[in-house]
C-alpha cells in the first residue's frame, strides 16, 4: 500500500508540476506578447514620414507615411466584415504619386452601399505601410476579370493593378462618401496566452484534486480497519 501511494503521489505531483510550468511559461509569453503589441502600437501612431524609396516588408511594416497623388481608374473590392458594421468591402486602388505607382487601401464600404467613383481623385492621405497575411490554402482565388477578391495579397494585387508591391492603408485624409478609413491596428494579432495560462493552471488544479481523492480513497479502508 505504501508503495502504491508513493507512486500515485510522484505521478500526481510530477504531473501537476509540469502543468504549472506550462502555465508559468504562458504567463511569460503573455508579457512578451504585450510588449510586442505595445511596440507595434507605438510604431503605428508615430509621426508620418515621406514614402521611403525602397521599403522593406519586415523593417518597414506599419511605418506611418504620407502620400500625395491621384487614384487610378481600376478598383478591387476585397470582401471582409467589420465589427459593429457587418459585411462589406475594402476598396483597393492604384495610386500615382508622380514617379511611383503604389497600392492604396481607401477603407471600408458596407455591403449594399453604392460604390462611389474613386478614379482620378487627387488625394493627400496619411496611413501605414502594410503587408497583411490574409490568404491561405482555403482562400478562394478571384474570378477571372472580376474586381471581387477575398484577401489582400500585396504581390498579387500589385501584379493585377500594375503597381509596386507596396500597400498604404489610409488612416486620414481624403473625403470619400460612404468609405470609412480602416486603419492598421493590433486587433488582428492573436494574443491568447492568458487563456492558455488559465487552462494549464486549471488542469493542474484538477490533477491535484484527483490525486488527493485517489489517495483518500486508498487510505480509507485502512482507517476503517483501525
Amino acid at each position: 500500500m505504501f508503495r502504491k501511494l508513493f507512486m500515485i503521489l510522484v505521478i500526481g505531483l510530477g504531473g501537476a508540476a509540469v502543468l504549472i510550468s506550462l502555465g508559468v511559461w504562458q504567463v511569460q509569453r503573455l508579457a512578451w506578447k504585450q510588449a510586442v503589441l505595445s511596440e507595434i502600437e507605438t510604431r503605428i501612431a508615430a509621426v508620418p514620414v515621406p514614402l521611403p524609396p525602397a521599403p522593406d516588408p519586415e523593417a518597414d511594416q506599419y511605418l506611418p507615411v504620407t502620400v500625395e497623388g491621384r487614384t487610378g481608374d481600376s478598383l478591387i473590392r476585397v470582401l471582409t466584415s467589420r465589427k459593429n458594421a457587418g459585411a462589406g468591402h475594402r476598396l483597393i486602388v492604384p495610386f500615382e504619386t508622380g514617379a511611383r505607382r503604389i497600392l492604396l487601401d481607401l477603407g471600408f464600404l458596407p455591403q449594399g452601399t453604392e460604390i462611389p467613383d474613386v478614379g482620378g481623385l487627387d488625394l493627400s492621405v496619411s496611413g501605414n505601410l502594410h503587408w497583411p497575411d490574409e490568404s491561405d490554402s482555403f482562400t478562394p482565388e478571384p474570378e477571372p476579370r472580376s474586381d471581387l477578391w477575398f484577401a489582400r495579397d500585396v504581390p498579387v494585387l500589385a501584379l493585377a493593378l500594375g503597381t509596386e508591391p507596396l500597400l498604404v492603408v489610409r488612416r486620414a485624409g481624403g473625403d470619400l462618401p460612404g468609405v470609412t478609413p480602416w486603419p492598421v491596428d493590433t486587433t488582428g494579432i492573436p494574443n491568447d496566452h492568458l487563456g492558455y495560462a488559465i487552462t494549464w493552471f486549471s488542469l493542474a488544479a484538477i490533477w491535484l484534486a484527483m490525486t488527493g481523492i485517489l489517495v483518500y480513497r486508498m487510505r480509507k479502508p485502512e482507517r476503517g480497519l483501525q
